[in-house]
């Protein structure tokens, strides 16, 4: 089944919008959220819990499965799908979080990111090429291109820098794509300069990406900040493509995300939560772990 997206309908009052996103693993209706199970399952919940309560695609991250168990595990296994027990759709990460996460481990460079394994001390390189060629053995659904998720305290000369290269990197990523049933997004980066937002998202909104990404938000920056910038880069974005807003995950973020036009979103937050015995209520959060309740 071919990849395809449709605006049903808009919102008169916002710039909330309701689509159908069809992926050769079904149709996830939009807007949608996708929980975070970034080693290939979802923290504490079965992929029968996952379809109980709702969720049409889920996000594993690209990075890591890339280090463990391994590409090559997975593709035996017959497919990231068969590996993790899950019929629906899967959405994978570049890594361009782990390469603003993982910072002391990495070196970037024109040709990628060289970086030490966490976990053994091996040497890699994750090049744009490379992480498009992972994304479809791994067989996800939608892939991601390769990005460096910037810091917001940087610098506006830092920022400008990484920005073309996320640009340069997008590029090399559509020449190296292969597999024409697996879509590829775009991610817009810029930090938290509005020019720099616009100048990405019109040269990387030009190529033909299947759909559009926002990255940089939601690390560490005011919340206000969030608010604008991502209202801001949301209207740089084709509206016949879906647009997904990444790393936003309390209950707020997506409140004003989909207000904004935004269809999908991600974040460990909501997993997180849960395990942790974090409430939302009409009274503020609570910890129901606590020796009073």
């Amino acid at each position: 089944m071919a990849f395809s997206f449709t605006v049903l309908k808009k919102d008169a009052s916002t710039k909330a919008r309701v689509g159908r996103l069809t992926t050769a693993h079904g149709v996830v209706e939009t807007p949608a959220f996708m929980p975070v199970g970034t080693l290939g399952s979802v923290k504490a919940l079965t992929p029968r819990d996952l379809e109980e309560i709702g969720s049409r695609m889920i996000l594993a991250n690209t990075y890591h499965l890339f280090l463990r168990p391994g590409i090559e595990v997975i593709r035996a296994l017959g497919g990231l799908h068969r590996f993790m027990g899950w019929e629906r759709a899967i959405l994978t990460d570049s890594g361009g979080f782990q390469v603003f996460s993982l910072g002391a481990l990495r070196k970037i460079t024109e040709e990628g990111v060289h970086f030490q394994s966490h976990l053994d001390g091996s040497s890699h390189l994750l090049a744009p090429e490379r992480v498009v060629e992972i994304q479809e053995d791994l067989g996800s659904d939608i892939a991601m291109v390769l990005d460096e998720c910037i810091p917001h305290t940087a610098s506006r000369e830092y920022v400008r820098a990484s920005t073309e290269r996320t640009v340069r990197w997008a590029e090399r990523s559509l020449r190296a794509r292969k597999k024409q049933d697996q879509a590829l997004f775009g991610i817009i980066q810029g930090g938290m300069y509005e020019d720099l937002r616009s100048e990405c998202a019109r040269e990387t909104t030009r190529l033909a990406f299947d759909g559009f990404a926002v990255g940089g938000l939601g690390v560490g920056e005011e919340e206000a900040t969030l608010h604008s910038m991502g209202a801001f880069a949301a209207g740089l974005l084709p509206e016949e493509r879906p647009r997904y807003l990444m790393g936003v995950g309390r209950p707020e973020d997506l409140i004003f995300a989909v207000r904004s036009g935004y269809d999908l979103f991600d974040c460990v937050l909501p997993t997180r939560n849960a395990r942790t015995g974090t409430l939302f209520t009409s009274a503020g959060k609570l910890n129901i772990k606590r020796a009073e309740y």
